[in-house]
């Protein structure tokens, strides 16, 4: 938080002291809600909840909305049952499901009487949707318009339904029972002739998704067809609800995150490292960790069994930590980028083995550029012949790490697993283990024949 949003902080909690919520209301009207977020968002919940409620009774289920679900929970529970019925009525509908799905049951029970029956109802459809679902993260709040209404008669209709919908610029086309024919877009509509029927200047079978569907998918098609708002369609093929841009965005952002920790290992510890328990931090770590502990034990297992070879060349374990770590940061670097790939949906499961051929090329390759590089190394530390099981090793090491980067991701969608499982740390654990064993099995076969 800056100077200036510290010392309006300090000014609120004045004007609060001295019951002035005349002068809280005048000094946050003109700000957005976003910035007043970050004004107050450090107060103690009462003083937040106070603060709410000096502004209008419009903008503050705007402000509430701009809380993650955890402020929003302890506002809720810190609010009058009245107040709080309220701003949940005149909440957006998504984030008004969203909320009510946090709420205890108390708190649910306390709300729903001041709710009206139509709230009510969407309220609990929305909610009921599964998580993980396009319908959790569809919105209720959109235009509807007929195939027979004209282009005059259609703008008049939006500009009545404007307060309560999510967006106008991109209004749907049903017909009697609901099923989507047709979208259209508040440009075409100003621009058509008066007498124009909306049917004649709708776009016909427009993009859509179903509720069921994954709501990454909504992501996409929002992005392939550069879309405001998607409309989805229910099992019946009746239009449900719209997925929004913003919301679409903020999916993806979740799911970055979300596949970013799994990268790491540490998935579930959430995008605030500052909000996160010690707690939560140590058990979300600690299974890959011991998990990896005892992987690594085959690399010991592995030196264990080559220790005439390794007594009778010492300058053998000079180079280990060096080949081990290509061998790994090759598989880290293919899995990621394959990790990405497949959630991209560049790369689909049928293309496994052309990226393979591929991905074997680039190894070789990248693995016979880093052989020559320290071909030379080995050759001043212990000799032609060390140098020569070096470079060969270099080669196999990472030619098979980034195999092994390549490959896990394809095969844990196999099994229908994330193919984010297939971690940095995960990747290079196989990668020592197997590079361990590569390594001194060539120096024991070729320093054997050269002895």
């Amino acid at each position: 938080m800056n100077d200036t949003a510290t010392l309006t902080a300090n000014a609120l909690s004045r004007f609060l002291q001295a019951d002035d919520r005349q002068s809280i209301a005048a000094a946050l009207r003109h700000e957005h809600p976003a910035d007043i977020v970050g004004m107050i968002g450090e107060m103690p919940v009462q003083e937040m909840a106070q603060i709410l409620l000096c502004l209008e009774a419009n903008k503050q289920a705007t402000l509430f909305g701009y809380f993650d679900h955890e402020t929003q929970v302890e506002l809720a529970a810190a609010l009058e049952r009245t107040d709080m019925a309220r701003i949940f009525g005149a909440m957006a509908h998504d984030e008004r499901a969203d909320l009510f799905a946090e709420l205890t049951e108390e708190q649910r029970n306390a709300l729903l009487p001041g709710l009206a029956q139509a709230e009510r109802e969407d309220m609990r459809k929305l909610a009921a949707y599964p998580e993980g679902t396009v319908g959790s993260v569809m919105t209720s709040d959109y235009a509807t318009l007929p195939p027979a209404m004209t282009t005059v008669q259609a703008i008049a209709h939006l500009r009545r339904v404007a307060p309560d919908a999510e967006t106008i610029y991109h209004s749907y086309v049903v017909d009697d029972e609901r099923r989507l024919v047709g979208s259209v877009s508040l440009r075409d509509l100003l621009v058509a002739r008066d007498t124009a029927t909306v049917e004649e200047i709708m776009r016909r079978d427009p993009p859509f998704i179903r509720a069921e569907d994954k709501r990454e998918d909504a992501v996409e098609v929002i992005r392939k067809y550069d879309l405001l708002a998607v409309p989805v369609i229910n099992g019946g093929d009746r239009l449900a609800g719209i997925v929004t841009y913003d919301d679409a965005m903020d999916v993806a952002q979740e799911e970055e995150t979300e596949r970013f920790t799994k990268i790491s290992a540490v998935s579930g510890v959430g995008a605030n490292m500052l909000d996160a328990s010690l707690g939560l931090l140590y058990r979300r770590r600690i299974p890959w960790l011991l998990i990896l502990v005892f992987g690594n034990v085959f690399s010991g297992i592995g030196i264990a069994i080559y220790e005439d070879t390794i007594s009778a060349h010492l300058a053998l374990v000079f180079f280990l930590p060096l080949l081990i770590a290509s061998g790994g940061n090759a598989g880290s670097q293919s899995a990621t980028l394959m990790v990405r790939a497949l959630a991209t949906g560049d790369v689909k499961m049928t293309d496994w083995g052309r990226m393979l051929a591929r991905e074997l090329a680039v190894a070789i390759a990248l693995a016979a550029t880093m052989a020559i590089a320290v071909s030379s190394i080995g050759f001043v530390r212990g000799g032609p012949e060390i140098a020569l099981v070096v470079s060969v090793s270099m080669v196999l090491i990472v030619t098979i790490g980034s195999l092994i980067g390549m490959l896990l991701p394809f095969l844990l969608s196999r099994f229908n697993m994330d193919p984010a499982t297939a971690s940095a740390p995960l990747v290079t654990s196989i990668a020592d283990a197997v590079g361990v064993l590569v390594y001194f099995a060539i120096a024991t076969m070729l320093l054997g024949l050269a002895g």
